[in-house]
């Protein structure tokens, strides 16, 4: 029959032994895990950054284009905004070179 009131001095060395390689394994997966975390995070981060710049460039960029082509809110007239004037400008000048063309260019 066997002995199950103990361990003999060689198998408590061996289960010690094996308790230390398990807990040195859990500890570096759980230090490899954390490291992830931290990568995962910091490129969060980053995104984040990133995204809040992307969107201040656009709000940016509507906020000019706005300027451009909206009349002002607190003007009373409501004068012509740049933007429409250039683009009348380019249409009628479009205009009159077709029409010289058709004048000139016919005979």
């Amino acid at each position: 029959m066997a002995d199950n009131d103990g361990l003999t001095e060689a198998e408590r060395a061996e289960l010690e032994q094996l308790r230390a390689e398990k807990a040195a394994r859990e500890e570096a997966s759980r230090q490899a895990a954390e490291r992830a975390e931290l990568e995962r995070l910091r490129a969060e981060k980053s995104k984040s950054a990133r995204e809040a710049a992307e969107d201040a460039s656009i709000a940016e960029a509507r906020a000019r284009g706005r300027k451009l082509m909206e009349p002002d809110e607190d003007d009373e007239d409501l004068k012509m905004p740049a933007g429409q004037k250039m683009v009348l400008g380019i249409i009628a000048l479009v205009v009159v070179v077709m029409l010289l063309m058709q004048f000139l260019g016919g005979r």
